[in-house]
């Protein structure tokens, strides 16, 4: 049962940024709709670690299907997704902060300032850590126009 779980949780944040869509505001699956492969946003915050949603505790929410791993952490999402959502729309602050939208990956993930962060590649992660506020100082002045671009 574990590999098996492992399998899919490989399988799902695996080709997640790779399926991504890149011309929305927030990271989607083209083809499920799902925000961040599935992967339930308050689990990083509660669990410290990638936890996949159930199909059957959804919420929609900036256009997208949101996955949980239990009713609360719906709840808490629900009442505050600006926090528990992915900033940057799920895109790489990292990239973000050079003007290009590269979708992020949960299994690359920082929270830093009480607010999730979402990387494409391993070594986004490492810089942001590195120099957050750097990071995002670049990326909160290129994001707005950034994300006009992804709103066509």
């Amino acid at each position: 049962m574990i590999v098996v779980m492992a399998a899919l949780v490989t399988r799902i944040c695996g080709d997640s940024a790779a399926r991504a869509a890149t011309t929305e505001r927030v990271v989607a699956d083209r083809i499920t709709g799902l925000a961040i492969g599935g992967v339930d946003p308050v689990a990083f915050f509660t669990k410290g670690r990638t936890t996949i949603g159930r199909p059957d505790v959804e919420a929609s929410e900036a256009g997208v299907i949101w996955r949980f791993e239990n009713v609360d952490n719906r709840a808490f999402f629900l009442a505050h997704p600006e926090i528990y959502g992915p900033q940057f729309g799920g895109y790489d602050p990292v990239d973000v902060a050079r003007g290009v939208a590269y979708a992020g990956n949960p299994r690359f993930w920082l929270i830093a300032g009480q607010r999730l962060y979402l990387f494409g590649r391993e070594e986004s992660r490492d810089a942001f850590a590195a120099d957050p506020a750097s990071v995002l100082r670049e990326a909160r002045d290129r994001w707005p126009q950034l994300e006009e671009t992804l709103a066509r």
